[in-house]
């Protein structure tokens, strides 16, 4: 059976991304090493072991590939990663009163109740909770 194991995003500064991943978010750091010449390798995932085979990545989103890219999902409005949580009416005051800022507040969205946040490093992240 083929699962996923890493996914990325593309984010303006990895320093600054792996901060608020983890500190704000609640993500724990899974890897985290320095390449050198200024560039790391940084995966943050679930905290307590939750999804322990599931990493995100934060890429430098940088180049004349992924900035544009990154660029254009953001402009248009669109999530560049969906995370699941229990209550998002929860987790949305919660990271308000943090000082994160969302482009919308939590709504009904067909079988979800969504709600999407700025990262702080170019992108737009929603929030999902299952409807029952």
């Amino acid at each position: 059976m083929i699962k996923v194991a890493m996914t990325g995003v593309y984010v303006e500064d990895v320093v600054r991304a792996h901060a608020f991943y983890t500190d704000v978010l609640g993500f724990e750091t899974r890897t985290r090493l320095d390449l050198g010449g200024g560039v790391l390798f940084v995966t943050v995932g679930a905290p307590g072991g939750a999804q322990p085979d599931l990493q995100l990545l934060l890429e430098p989103g940088q180049g004349p590939i992924a900035e544009p890219y990154r660029k254009a999902v953001y402009e248009a409005g669109l999530p560049a990663i969906v995370f699941s949580v229990e209550d998002v009416r929860a987790e949305y005051d919660r990271l308000r009163a943090l000082g994160v800022r969302f482009a919308h507040e939590p709504q009904e969205q067909g079988p979800v109740i969504a709600a999407v946040l700025d990262d702080t490093v170019g992108n737009l992240i929603q929030l999902a909770q299952p409807k029952d």
